[in-house]
């Protein structure tokens, strides 16, 4: 991992210090996404059988998960996970619970009565990826605020193997969690699938869950397309800033630095610290853990992205990591809950040396699912809003429209939008030929 200085660094130092990843070769896969998109609304199913073939090596003769395979999977998972997934569920459906909108109704002036009422997504897809590792985990994290969320509908793709199965803990997760309708897709075409339909995927609203490259374009794609599907949020290679004072343990720094970096070779994390002896105790921490690690060889390709940066003190930390707007943001230092008030721009917050980022990926109960690639500046990570439209209403009674048309014509006056104010002058001087 590379050090720096942050006193020492001029402006362009200072943002290559900060700077994420780039894309692999951006304009490349731009194309190649956009021709697998087109290659999938052209020809459906035997595109994916196809693509899938090339990329999964497998042949599929059914492109859903039939329910010989789910209880094939459920068989398969032992007794522990099971209790550590329900465990983890019951957690995540808590919060997710108590943290979903609400409706609202009220009398903004006598007579007009203004509502918000919430009206679920009819159908949801939810993309689970497998490539490096399964992850079960992101099922829960979809699945759940999908369900509190009343989804009409809700599907999930997720790659099958040489053999032509989904992974079996993945599989039990979705079944637990109500998801009944899988695909043996992975990808971009998974992508294209959800957001366009075929003859066996059905057409999705909106779609979720994280992915690779590929994946992350097609997204971005479908998503500005009219006619493709709505999407969470954007998203890059996940990353971790950690702020760390004097006290910090340096074993825990790096551990919390590692997992993130294991995550992939472009996964990105930092330490801010004031205190230069935690600098390098914290560089010979990572070296010795990754000697145990098996995920050693990705953890080495993303620390090349990754950097130990000396700062003045915690405040230019906390200033700092406001402007990288980090994924995850982690503040390991002395009364940590003391400087939650000076985060602005960050996916998650984990507070003090107990707080590992890892439990939030999995049990704590909030979403793993974030804005990363500095888009926490302006979004926040999936939740049950993420899976509801918010819809408002309006009812005025003939008092209401007499106490606030006026104001609406005169503005609407102001914009020279002479219609609108016709719209509400015809109905006040029909009320006016009546008593009130």
């Amino acid at each position: 991992m590379k050090r720096l200085v942050w006193n020492e660094l001029d402006a362009a130092g200072r943002a290559a210090a900060l700077a994420r990843p780039l894309p692999a070769r951006a304009e490349e896969l731009a194309v190649a996404v956009a021709r697998l998109i087109a290659q999938v609304r052209a020809d459906g199913d035997a595109t994916l059988r196809a693509l899938t073939r090339r990329y999964d090596g497998c042949e599929l003769d059914d492109i859903a998960v039939g329910e010989a395979e789910f209880a094939q999977a459920a068989a398969q998972v032992p007794a522990p996970l099971r209790e550590a997934i329900a465990q983890a569920r019951e957690r995540i459906e808590a919060f997710h619970r108590a943290t979903a909108p609400g409706e609202v109704s009220l009398e903004t002036a006598p007579g007009v009565r203004c509502e918000r009422v919430l009206r679920p997504l009819h159908r949801a897809g939810l993309y689970v990826p497998a490539g490096t590792a399964p992850l079960p985990s992101t099922v829960l994290m979809l699945a759940v605020p999908a369900q509190i969320a009343g989804c009409e509908e809700i599907l999930m793709c997720t790659p099958a193997n040489a053999q032509g199965l989904c992974d079996p803990v993945v599989l039990y997760t979705a079944q637990l969690c109500g998801v009944s309708r899988v695909f043996k897709l992975g990808g971009a075409q998974a992508i294209a699938a959800m957001a366009y339909g075929t003859a066996s995927v059905p057409r999705c609203d909106k779609l979720f869950g994280p992915g690779n490259a590929w994946v992350t374009e097609a997204k971005r794609q479908v998503g500005m397309d009219a006619q493709g599907a709505a999407i969470d949020l954007p998203a890059g290679p996940s990353e971790v800033l950690v702020i760390a004072d004097a006290n910090a343990d340096a074993e825990f720094v790096a551990a919390d630095l590692l997992s993130q970096a294991e995550h992939g070779s472009d996964s990105q994390a930092l330490l801010l610290t004031p205190c230069a002896t935690l600098l390098d105790a914290v560089a010979a921490a990572v070296e010795q853990q990754l000697q145990t690690l098996p995920r050693a060889e990705l953890a080495r390709a993303a620390l090349q992205y990754s950097r130990l940066i000396r700062v003045p003190d915690l405040p230019t930390a906390l200033q700092i990591g406001n402007d990288y707007a980090a994924e995850h943001l982690i503040l390991n230092v002395d009364n940590a809950r003391s400087w939650l008030g000076q985060v602005r721009n960050a996916g998650s917050v984990f507070l003090g040396a107990w707080s590992p980022e890892a439990v939030g990926d999995y049990c704590s109960g909030t979403n793993h699912v974030l804005p990363t690639y500095g888009y926490a500046r302006a979004w926040s990570g999936v939740s049950v809003a993420s899976f509801v439209k918010l819809v408002t209403v309006q009812e005025l009674s003939p008092d209401g429209l007499r106490r606030i048309g006026p104001c609406a014509q005169i503005l609407a006056t102001a914009e020279q939008l002479h219609a609108h104010e016709r719209a509400v002058g015809l109905r006040l001087e029909k009320l006016a030929e009546t008593p009130a």
